[in-house]
């Protein structure tokens, strides 16, 4: 049996939601006024590490540190 419950507008504009929460949420940091915006803007960043696996065992990991720019 077909729903024919409402499509949230996120999806029917062929988006996920984190796609669309990320837009809400880049758009909220961009109203922001200084020094506001700036200390939002750097806890935007994003830090991870990369291992490759070779024959069953890691290398040495990769650190990485990227941050989100349009």
């Amino acid at each position: 049996m077909a729903s024919n419950a409402a499509v949230p507008f996120w999806r029917a504009a062929g988006m996920t939601y984190i796609t669309y929460s990320n837009i809400c949420a880049n758009l909220v940091r961009n109203c922001l006024k200084e020094p506001y915006k700036t200390e939002a803007l750097s806890r935007e960043k994003v830090h991870f590490s990369i291992s490759k696996w070779t024959d069953g065992k890691p290398e040495k990991p990769t650190l990485r540190s990227d941050s989100h720019e349009e």
